[in-house]
């Protein structure tokens, strides 16, 4: 499988991270919104780090780059399991389980590699 480029993958991770914050601010519990702060956490660290690369090396493979980044799958796979519960917008909740199988793959093929 070929990897995804830093360019591709800071594409996915920020399309992420605004329906995240989204979700948050629909959220109608604090654990839940506790749960999103946390993974918008992770994913923030993770976009600071690539946005340190000069925009010349956007077209290499991605690599991950912040050791939170290696443990959100199970952080998202739960998430995922409790979307109808989290994220109350049809809309946002739309958008989340199409970006988060793109994410998802992105992250399963980087632990792979590792």
């Amino acid at each position: 499988m070929n990897q995804t480029s830093v360019a591709d993958t800071l594409r996915e991770y920020l399309s992420l991270l605004e329906l995240l914050d989204d979700a948050y601010w629909e959220a109608g519990t604090i654990q839940h919104k506790d749960m999103l702060y946390d993974i918008i956490s992770i994913f923030s660290q993770e976009v600071a780090e690539l946005n340190k690369l000069s925009v010349m090396d956007h077209h290499y493979p991605y690599e991950v780059i912040t050791e939170g980044i290696r443990r959100v799958i199970p952080k998202l796979e739960r998430l995922d399991d409790l979307r109808e519960d989290v994220i109350q917008r049809t809309q946002t909740l739309t958008d989340f389980r199409d970006i988060l199988s793109s994410v998802q793959g992105i992250l399963e093929a980087q632990l792979d590699t590792v």
